[in-house]
C-alpha cells in the first residue's frame, strides 16, 4: 500500500473544502504534498497577470457568447420542452456533438475562478440564469444529457437507443458528467450556492445507481475519461464514499469490458499499461485520475503505471513544446519517436492533460523533473492555444507550418477554447506547495501569497520579469511559522538538461548557471531533487534573490526522431522560440543555421504585447537562374512560438536546418486536413 498522506491537496485541487450538511466531514486521504491554492495567490501584472487579464475580460466572456450563439443553451432548452410536452421535441443541429454540454459547463468552471478573485456581481448573476437553464433540464431520476432526453425517439447518432450502449464508442454520457461535477464544485466554492453542486450530485447519484457491475447495471467504462478525476473531487466534497467507489470502478474496469482498443487507453488493464497509447486527451485525464484515486485508496500499482507510461512519455513521445499527440488521426500519440512537426496535432486540451498529469506526480513524488516538464508545456504548449489578445485559439498546435494553420474564435467541435477558459484562471495554484515544515517555489511570477505552514501563516511575494530574464526576487512578508525550508526549484535548463531524458539535448557550448542568495549571502548546497533548500528562522523583510543565467541555447534531437535530424531548435530561458515569416521574407526550409551560431536579443511588439526576439546570421541556399547553387548570409529572427500566427498567413518553423541534407529548397507541400481535422473529442 502507498504511504499514507497527511496532506489535504485533493482538498485544493477539487475546490477546496466543499462539505455537504448531509455528511459534515471531510477525508484525511490525499497527496504527500499539498498545494497552495489558487485563491491564496494573487498575481500581479507581467507575463502572467496580461494572460488571467485577457481570459477575465475577453475569453470567458467570448466562451458564454459562442454558447449563446451556437445553440449549446438550446439543447437544455428543448431538453426541458420535450419533458413537459414529449409531442414536442427538439432536433440535434447538423454538425454537433453529443459532449456540446460540456461547453457550457468549463465555461461555468472558470468564470467561477475567476469570481473567486474577482467578485463581480453581474457575472454570477448570469451563472445563475445558466444554472437554472441546466437544471430544468435534469430529468427526474437524475439523469441529464441532452443530446438524449431533447428527442428521446432520436438521440444524437452517436448515443444509442438506450442510457450507456454507447458510452464506450462515443455517448460521451460520463464525460458530459466528468465536467458538469467539476463545474459545479468550483460554483459552489465561488458562490456558496447549492444549485449548480445538487445538479451535479443528481447526475453522479444517477450514474453510482446505473453503471457498476451489479444485478441491472450497465458494465461500461467512460469512452472519455475524466469522470474518474471528477468522482474523486466529489468524494472530498460530499465525504460519500461511493463517488471514490464509483471513480476506483471506473478505472479497475478498464481493458474488461467490450471495447478493448488503445485509442480510449481500454487495450489492456490500467495497471498493465507502460505506454502512452491512443486519443492524448483521454490518456492523460486517465492518468490524472489514477493518481488522483491511488492518493485516496493507496493503490501503488496505479503510481507504478503511470511512472512507466510518464517515462515512455518523456523518452519517446514528447514534443520539444511539452505538447504531446503526433496524429489528427485519432488525436492520438504516435509510436516511439514518432514526431512530425507539421501535421503534429499537439491539441491544446492535451497540453492541459499534461500539466494535470506532471502536477500530481510532483505531488507525489516531489520531484522537481514533473514541473520542468510542466513548465515547458505551459509556456509553449499550452498557451500557444490562445492568443495574445484571448479571442482565438489553436486546436492543434503544429511546430511547423506553411500558411494552413490560423487561430479561429471558436470551433465545431469546442473543447479547447472552453477548456483554455478554466484552465487560466486557475494558473496561480501551481505556483507553491507545502509539505511539512516545507514550501516548495515551484514556478516563478510576480505574485503574493498567503501560505499555511503548520497551520501558520506565512506570506511571501515574488517580483520578477521571468520568463524575459532569470532575476527572480522572494521576500518574506510574514512569518508566522518559525523556522521553515525554502525549496527553490531550479530548472533543468539552468542545469544543462533540455527535459529528464535523452530525447533532446543541447547542443551548443554556452554555459548556464545560477545563484540564489539571502539578504546579499550566497546560499552553498546540494540539490535535493532539483531544488535548492533554505532552511531558517525566517524574519520579515528577508530577501532571496535568485538569477538564473539564460543564454541562447541550441537543441538537438535524438536521432531516432526522423522528423528533426539535420535540424536545431533554439531555446532561452522555458522557451522555445519559432522563425516566423512575417520576420523573415524567404523561404525558411531554405535557411542554414551555423555549426557555432552567435544570437543577440532584441524586442519586438506582436498583438500589442512585448516580446523578446532573438536574432542571427545564417545562410539562406538558393538556385539562380542558371539552375546552379547560391550562398548568400541573411540574418534570421526568431520569436517566441507561444506568440506565432498573430500577424497573417505563412511560415513558420521551430527546428530549422543545420545539415545541408535537411535543406528543401522546393516549398513543402501542404498537408491539408479533412475539415478542420477536430472531430474526435
Amino acid at each position: 500500500m502507498m504511504k499514507r498522506s497527511i496532506g489535504l491537496a485533493l482538498i485544493w485541487m477539487y475546490a477546496s473544502l466543499c462539505v455537504t450538511a448531509k455528511e459534515n466531514k471531510t477525508t484525511s486521504m490525499g497527496y504527500p504534498i499539498t498545494p497552495v491554492p489558487f485563491t491564496s495567490v494573487k498575481v500581479n501584472e507581467g507575463f502572467w497577470g496580461q494572460r488571467i487579464q485577457a481570459a477575465r475580460e475577453v475569453t470567458v466572456p467570448l466562451a458564454f457568447s459562442k454558447c449563446e450563439e451556437t445553440g449549446r443553451y438550446t439543447n437544455f432548452v428543448n431538453a426541458t420542452a420535450h419533458m413537459k410536452n414529449p409531442l414536442q421535441v427538439g432536433f440535434i443541429p447538423e454538425g454537433s456533438f453529443p459532449f456540446d454540454d460540456t461547453d457550457p459547463y468549463k465555461t461555468i468552471e472558470g468564470a467561477s475562478y475567476l469570481l473567486q478573485t474577482y467578485p463581480d456581481k453581474k457575472l454570477e448573476h448570469y451563472l445563475d440564469s445558466i444554472i437554472a437553464i441546466i437544471g430544468a433540464a435534469q430529468e427526474p431520476d437524475g439523469y441529464l444529457y441532452t443530446a438524449r432526453t431533447q428527442n428521446p425517439q432520436a438521440p444524437h447518432p452517436w448515443s444509442g437507443d438506450r442510457r450507456w450502449v454507447k458510452e464506450e464508442e462515443g455517448s460521451h454520457e460520463l464525460y458530459n458528467l466528468g465536467h458538469m461535477v467539476e463545474a459545479a464544485i468550483a460554483h459552489y466554492q465561488a458562490t456558496g450556492k447549492r444549485s449548480f453542486l445538487d445538479i451535479a450530485i443528481r447526475f453522479a447519484d444517477c450514474v453510482c445507481r446505473e453503471v457498476g457491475n451489479g444485478v441491472g447495471q450497465a458494465r461500461v467504462v467512460p469512452g472519455h475519461q475524466i469522470a474518474e478525476m471528477a468522482l474523486a473531487k466529489l468524494y472530498l466534497c460530499t465525504g460519500d464514499k461511493k463517488y471514490l467507489d464509483e471513480a476506483k470502478f471506473l478505472l479497475d474496469e478498464r481493458g474488461k469490458t467490450t471495447v478493448t482498443h488503445d485509442y480510449s487507453q481500454a487495450h489492456k488493464p490500467v495497471i498493465e499499461q507502460d505506454e502512452a497509447v491512443g486519443h492524448a486527451v483521454r490518456a492523460t485525464y486517465m492518468y490524472a485520475g489514477m493518481a488522483d484515486v491511488a492518493a485516496l485508496t493507496g493503490d501503488s500499482a496505479y503510481i507504478k503505471a503511470i511512472d512507466r507510461i510518464w517515462d515512455n512519455i518523456v523518452t519517446k513521445k514528447l514534443y520539444i513544446t511539452g505538447g504531446i499527440g503526433a496524429t489528427n488521426q485519432g488525436e492520438a500519440f504516435g509510436k516511439n519517436y514518432e514526431l512530425p512537426n507539421m501535421t503534429a496535432y499537439c491539441e491544446t486540451c492535451a497540453a492541459i492533460g499534461n500539466v494535470y498529469v506532471n502536477h500530481r506526480l510532483f505531488l507525489l513524488h516531489g520531484e522537481s523533473k514533473y514541473y520542468d516538464v510542466l513548465e515547458r508545456t505551459l509556456y509553449n504548449g499550452l498557451i500557444s492555444g490562445m492568443s495574445l489578445d484571448g479571442g482565438a485559439f489553436f486546436y492543434p498546435n503544429p511546430l511547423a507550418s506553411e500558411g494552413q494553420h490560423q487561430r479561429q474564435p471558436w470551433f465545431g467541435c469546442a473543447c479547447c477554447p472552453s477548456n483554455i477558459c478554466r484552465f487560466i484562471p486557475s494558473l496561480p495554484g501551481y505556483v507553491y506547495a507545502v509539505k511539512d515544515q516545507n514550501v516548495y517555489v515551484n514556478l516563478f511570477l510576480a505574485n503574493q501569497s498567503t501560505l499555511s505552514v503548520g497551520g501558520k501563516n506565512v506570506k511571501l511575494s515574488q517580483a520578477t520579469n521571468y520568463p524575459w530574464n532569470g532575476d527572480i526576487t522572494l521576500t518574506v512578508d510574514e512569518n508566522r511559522a518559525g523556522t521553515f525550508t525554502l525549496k527553490v526549484r531550479v530548472p533543468n535548463w539552468t542545469r544543462g538538461e533540455v527535459v529528464p531524458s535523452d530525447l533532446y539535448t543541447f547542443s551548443n557550448v554556452e554555459s548556464s548557471n545560477y545563484t540564489i542568495s539571502v539578504n546579499g549571502e550566497k546560499v552553498n548546497g546540494s540539490l535535493d531533487h532539483g531544488y535548492l533548500p533554505i532552511s531558517r528562522k525566517w524574519k520579515k523583510g528577508d530577501r532571496v534573490q535568485i538569477h538564473f543565467d539564460m543564454p541562447v541555447r541550441t537543441v538537438v534531437a535524438n536521432d531516432a526522431v526522423a522528423a528533426d535530424r539535420g535540424r536545431v531548435c533554439i531555446e532561452r530561458g522555458p522557451l522555445v522560440y519559432c522563425a516566423e515569416h512575417p520576420d523573415n521574407p524567404f523561404n525558411l526550409n531554405s535557411v542554414l543555421i551555423g555549426r557555432r551560431p552567435q544570437f543577440t536579443l532584441g524586442t519586438s511588439t506582436i498583438a500589442g504585447t512585448a516580446v523578446t526576439t532573438i536574432q542571427t546570421e545564417a545562410q539562406r541556399l538558393s538556385y539562380n537562374n542558371a539552375g546552379q547553387l547560391e550562398v548568400n548570409n541573411t540574418s534570421l529572427t526568431l520569436i517566441p512560438y507561444y506568440a506565432w500566427a498573430h500577424r497573417g498567413r505563412g511560415q513558420m518553423a521551430i527546428w530549422l536546418p543545420q545539415d545541408v541534407s535537411a535543406i528543401r529548397l522546393k516549398k513543402a507541400e501542404v498537408v491539408k486536413q479533412k475539415g478542420n481535422g477536430f472531430f474526435n473529442e
